[in-house]
């Protein structure tokens, strides 16, 4: 017995020069890409991978990538990092020439249900017209819980808009998101929007989008809308009556790459105070 525990006890015994020397059979865990994670055991793997739930919070695959151009869903995965270029035309009714707005985005995802989002922004008139990076954006999400906890997975949505030469704007929104069945997607966010100077123009706005999953991990078609009442305040400090402005048009995602995803959408004025039309391009690419 005394042999047998002398042997069992130098068995035990770790040399400290090979203590720090990595295990080949148990390489170190490296982050995976949401496109290369596993489905979270509890849930399985779904009928269509897009409807995986995956990460730290559950969520479905599809929300780790930008589904829609005007609503937002939910926060992407814990540890995520992902650039964005959004090329944004609005095309007015009158015979002004076409506004162009460039962003250059990073997405961050963050512990405890939390995201960040830091922009550059570039304004253009007309196709010709000089760029200026004349506006910076710092947008921070927070969802309230994991995916599936909460009815229409709320997240709230703050972002502070500095702009050269202009007052600043400061917009809060209630992101919700989920879905309809598998393969069917839908986003929905009520927005205020708010010129913290000049004219004080207040924008009340509330988007909607659905999608549908026409090829598993390649391509996802649907619609938008946004309603949108605007006011703002007159030299006598009294304010207008709003604007209505109604867009609605067709939207669609590409993932030509995993790690790729290119979002279009086509919002055309359905009212007289909206622009003829807003189209939104969207490419990502996540690291």
């Amino acid at each position: 017995m005394v042999l047998l525990t002398c042997q069992l006890t130098m068995a035990q015994i770790v040399n400290p020069a090979d203590a720090h020397q990595p295990d080949a059979a148990n390489p170190p865990a490296e982050r995976l890409h949401t496109f290369d994670t596993p489905p979270v055991n509890v849930y399985g793997k779904a009928e269509l991978s897009d409807d995986d739930r995956i990460g730290s919070y559950a969520q479905p695959r599809w929300t780790a990538q930008r589904l829609f151009g005007e609503t937002r869903v939910y926060v992407i995965p814990q540890g995520t990092v992902e650039f964005e270029y959004w090329l944004k035309p609005e095309l007015h009714r009158n015979h002004e020439p076409t506004d162009f707005t460039h962003q250059f985005e990073v997405e961050f995802g963050l512990p405890y249900h939390f995201q960040l989002d830091l922009y550059a922004v570039s304004n253009q008139t007309g196709p010709k017209g000089e760029l200026h990076f004349n506006e910076q954006k710092v947008e921070l999400r927070w969802a309230l819980a994991d995916w599936g906890k909460i009815p229409g997975n709320p997240t709230f949505y703050l972002e502070w808009n500095p702009r050269d030469q202009l007052p600043p704007h400061v917009e809060g929104k209630l992101l919700l998101g989920g879905q309809i069945a598998s393969g069917w997607h839908w986003g929905s966010n009520f927005v205020f929007e708010h010129e913290a100077g000049g004219l004080q123009e207040n924008s009340k706005e509330w988007t909607v989008g659905v999608s549908r999953v026409i090829k598993e991990s390649k391509f996802s078609f649907g619609a938008e809308s946004k309603l949108a009442f605007v006011s703002e305040k007159n030299l006598l400090s009294q304010r207008e009556p709003n604007d209505k402005e109604w867009g609605i048009g067709p939207s669609l995602q590409l993932r030509p790459l995993p790690a790729m995803h290119l979002d279009i959408a086509n919002l055309f004025g359905a009212t007289h105070d909206a622009p003829r039309a807003q189209l939104f391009v969207v490419l990502g690419w996540e690291f």
